[in-house]
């Protein structure tokens, strides 16, 4: 069972910054894609960011180099970080795990944490 607990949410100035971080549960990150999800409210859940088991990394266009995804195996954290943050970044924000099962990729999320930006 993937456990996933995010933190580091909070309120912010626009132009400010803000770490988000998540621990997970279990040996997945030599397996599973790593990442962060969002959903403001009225929208749909979108990709923020994810980094792959061998490094790479990929993110949703509206980063625009705003953020940066990395990951400390050791700790079983990936973390978010968010600078340059905009008012249109207010979400929920979801940490994730794609995991490879077969044929088919089983997908978990984190409870969510709080990101306003005003």
């Amino acid at each position: 069972q993937v456990q996933l607990v995010e933190s580091g949410g909070g309120s912010v100035q626009a132009g400010g910054s803000l770490k988000l971080s998540c621990a997970a549960s279990g040996d997945i990150f030599s397996r599973c894609g790593m990442g962060w999800d969002r959903m403001a409210l009225g929208k749909q859940r979108e990709l923020v960011s994810r980094i792959a088991p061998d490094g790479s990394t990929q993110h949703g266009d509206f980063v625009s180099g705003r953020f940066a995804i990395s990951q400390d195996n050791a700790k079983n954290t990936v973390y978010l970080q968010m600078n340059s943050l905009k008012t249109e970044d207010t979400a929920v924000y979801y940490c994730a795990a794609d995991c490879p099962d077969g044929d088919y990729e089983d997908n978990y999320w984190g409870q969510g944490t709080q990101v306003t930006v005003s």
